[in-house]
């Protein structure tokens, strides 16, 4: 995730929550696994991952979104 966000810094925001401490967004969110990430434009949910993933992955959910 960090490599990530240096790579697109100037067109994605990428920020961690601890689900332990923000019960309001993981419940917001739907969050039942860790590790989740959540793909968000517009203020909308546009695609969501559960579990490990590898950084191509993850990438690729990131350029679909640019």
């Amino acid at each position: 995730m960090e490599a990530l966000a240096e790579q697109y810094k100037d067109q994605v925001v990428i920020g961690k929550c601890d689900v332990d401490d923000n019960d309001e967004l993981t419940g917001k969110f739907g969050i039942r696994n860790i590790p989740t990430v959540l793909f968000i434009k517009d203020g909308e949910v546009k695609d969501k991952t559960v579990g490990a993933v590898t950084k191509a992955q993850l990438e690729e959910k990131v350029k679909a979104l640019l």
